[in-house]
């Protein structure tokens, strides 16, 4: 039987993971894996993306209250199976835990998470973690098949959203300072000024 890790040192930082590894890590550094690879996640936010993050948790889950998709907020584990992986923990290679995320498809849900793309993903970025939003994750859920993805950029109070289409590319949406309406949720408008005063 595989043995708790209770100490992020025991990890090979360079190795290759699964689901079933990441559920027997038992310590208080946050890690994500992506493709197998750990991503150490930042220390605890600061105030400024806690401020973010709060309002726009707020805002949505006003909009959601009444809606048949749920929103959630980190830290809450989204598995991301390879479309050629079986979902069984021993071969899922990706847990990411975003800012927020939006899941339509309530059979995705369980006990630790959601399995499976759910419908928008934010990202609030931050210095420590900006090249891993805009590169790593705006691929991996790109191919995952997440239909909406949000960055958010406190730095310069920029909303930057990207919509699949069709072919499963994603579209790069004229970034947002003021309002920003969502394009799979036509009703949800986003008052920007509000979320980053």
């Amino acid at each position: 039987m595989p043995a708790i890790v209770t100490d992020i040192n025991q990890l090979d930082l360079n190795g290759t993971y699964t689901y079933a590894d990441y559920l027997l890590w038992q310590f208080e550094d946050r890690l994500e894996l992506i493709k197998g690879k750990i991503f150490k996640m930042s220390p605890a936010p600061n105030t400024r993306h806690q401020k973010i993050s709060g309002k726009l948790h707020w805002e949505m889950m006003s909009f959601f209250r009444n809606h048949y998709c749920q929103i959630f907020y980190a830290p809450f584990d989204v598995r991301l199976p390879r479309h050629d992986e079986s979902i069984a923990n021993q071969k899922i290679h990706t847990v990411v835990q975003p800012d927020l995320c939006v899941i339509c498809d309530e059979s995705k849900l369980d006990d630790r998470g959601c399995l499976g793309a759910p419908d928008l993903m934010v990202e609030i970025l931050s210095p420590d973690n900006s090249k891993k939003e805009k590169d790593n994750k705006f691929d991996l859920y790109q191919e995952s098949g997440v239909r909406e993805y949000w960055l958010v950029e406190h730095a310069d109070s920029t909303l930057y959203a990207y919509v699949l289409n069709e072919s499963g590319v994603y579209v790069g949406l004229k970034p947002a300072t003021e309002k920003f309406r969502s394009t799979i949720f036509p009703d949800l408008e986003i008052d920007l000024a509000e979320i980053f005063s």
